[in-house]
């Protein structure tokens, strides 16, 4: 008995030293240790609660595009590189080096040895090659669901991409058809994580309900309330997580949310409204942290609709929006008009681009010109929860809705829930739809390919939400992307977005400055331009 009183008391005084220097106290210790130890002294578990407006809609990184999502597979899963703390340059992911041809068009890739998948399977060469298979080929068994990220990343199914090969068991080789200048940075999106191929087979389309990578943390569970639970991959082969669990929790009512956060039930609130921004402002539990303008939030116009269809009448409807009214209506002092549809942050941006004149006597003549004097009817999509690059869409709709009456265009708002807004963007099934895009990462082929090439407007596989198609935008934005001389590129973006604008297929409202809560007991939290960060540096500091 007085051996176990002075192994105790050895542990104890150990517990202390290792938490004044900031490390978990049995990280020391061997597994059989800790078994016995926490006998003795139980352990609450470190866990950071993300409050959010609206709940994921799929684990399975690959058939997924929105925000909630990629916040929680982005921790679930790696990718073959991926991007630094700063959200802005690349380092070594999986694979621990690469190099390409001089043509640019053969990629290699080292994978990482001796590192498994948390269902235990190993990961290596074919493992890459069998994700790989799944997202670029339509009639391999396991391509179930909408794989968008590679459509709009790869132009179409395979697209440009020719073959992926394993040369050896930790040597991938990749050729294009044609060179890709953002090729690298792609694969760092979390779109591109790498699931395990063993659950790949035995889940196929249920993998968005039961994610296995190899990331920082484990998939625990998913509620029917949109309660997402992860925790500590102990097992993982790169710098472990600081805390021992992650919760996601949906709380769609503002008020609630942001109470929850300056109860410390949560401790980051994503998606703040201008009145939460101000409540946290001025709080002594929490502190406000801003992203910087990486996104764009804008009006689309389907073209396959009788009326959108006519550039005069997309131009009339760009005249009857009064954005500095609208900002003053609808946003907070943290977002900005929008000219064109790259942020102002991101090379290749347009600065001479000016929006159009806001003229209501200008928009009728337009319509006049045209046979509509006497007005129309359009309907207007919206999502009816926040989105980071609209705080308040509803009061944003009713906004559009006010403006274009002015023309005697009547417009019919529905309001649906965010999931559902995305089904509808998938069937075209509306007039206009108020959508947005936050950047992946800081090129521009990222925003303008995304939203306005024609290989981005076939149905179910839709980022192309005009649906607009121009041989002249399609011929600049290819150029652009297969060009390594970024000056040149430069100018063919800038050219793309002078003819977008004028076209009109949709129109760039806002830039946003997304706004979070963030208890003030929360340490390492780094937030990426790109809205989706890896969670691994955040930690609790200790109770005094």
């Amino acid at each position: 008995m007085n051996h176990l009183k002075w192994y105790l008391a050895g542990i104890l005084a150990g517990c202390i030293i290792y938490a004044s220097i900031g490390m978990h106290p049995f990280d020391q210790l061997s597994l059989q240790s800790q078994m016995s130890v926490m006998q003795y002294f139980p352990t609450n578990k470190k866990t950071i609660t993300i409050g959010r407006s609206s709940d994921a809609i799929s684990l399975d990184p690959a058939i997924t595009t929105d925000r909630e999502s990629l916040g929680v597979t982005t921790n679930i899963y790696d990718t073959l590189v991926k991007y630094d703390l700063t959200g802005m340059n690349i380092k070594p992911g999986l694979a621990s080096k690469w190099s390409v041809s001089e043509d640019g068009l053969v990629w290699r890739f080292n994978i990482r040895r001796d590192i498994t998948f948390q269902d235990g399977t190993p990961l290596n060469a074919k493992a890459i090659v069998f994700n790989f298979d799944r997202w670029k080929d339509v009639n391999n068994p396991y391509h179930t669901g909408h794989f968008t990220y590679w459509n709009m990343s790869f132009g179409g199914f395979p697209g440009i991409v020719n073959s992926v090969q394993a040369l050896s068991d930790d040597v991938v080789e990749i050729t294009l058809t044609k060179p890709y200048a953002p090729f690298i940075t792609t694969l760092a999106m979390p779109a591109f994580g790498i699931a395990s191929p063993e659950a790949i087979t035995k889940y196929n389309e249920d993998l968005k309900y039961k994610p296995v990578g190899t990331g920082a943390f484990v998939f625990k569970s998913w509620t029917e309330d949109g309660v997402i639970t992860l925790e500590k991959n102990l097992n993982y082969w790169d710098d472990q997580a600081k805390v021992d669990r992650l919760v996601f929790k949906t709380i769609s009512q503002k008020e609630k949310r942001i109470q929850a956060l300056l109860n410390d039930e949560i401790q980051i609130a994503y998606d703040l409204s201008k009145e939460e921004v101000n409540q946290v402002k001025y709080s002594k539990q929490a502190q406000l942290v801003m992203r910087p303008y990486f996104n764009v939030g804008y009006l689309s116009m389907n073209t396959k609709n009788p009326y959108m269809y006519q550039k005069t009448v997309r131009q009339a409807i760009a005249k009857l929006i009064d954005k500095d009214a609208m900002i003053k209506e609808a946003f907070d002092y943290s977002a900005r008009p929008a000219n064109t549809f790259l942020p102002p942050m991101i090379w290749g941006y347009n600065e001479t681009i000016e929006s159009p004149k806001y003229s209501v006597e200008e928009a009728k003549a337009l319509l006049e010109s045209v046979g509509l004097q006497g007005g129309f009817k359009l309907d207007l999509l919206v999502m009816d929860e926040p989105r980071i690059y609209f705080p308040e869409p509803l009061k944003l709709a009713n906004f559009i809705k006010t403006s274009l009456a002015k023309a005697n265009i009547d417009v019919q708002i529905q309001a649906v829930p965010w999931q559902e807004v995305i089904k509808l963007e998938q069937s075209g099934d509306y007039d206009m739809v108020l959508a947005g895009w936050s950047g992946d990462v800081a090129d521009p082929d990222n925003f303008l390919y995304t939203m306005f090439s024609s290989d981005n407007a076939s149905e179910g596989v839709v980022s192309n939400y005009a649906y607009y198609k121009n041989p002249i935008v399609d011929r600049l934005l290819t150029q652009a992307r297969q060009s390594t001389d970024k000056a040149f590129r430069i100018s063919l973006y800038r050219k793309a977005q002078e003819i977008i604008v004028e076209d009109s297929p949709a129109i760039p409202l806002v830039h946003t400055m997304p706004a979070m809560g963030v208890s003030n007991k929360v340490i390492g939290y780094i937030p990426q331009v790109s809205g989706v960060e890896p969670l691994t540096t955040v930690n609790l500091v200790k109770e005094k």
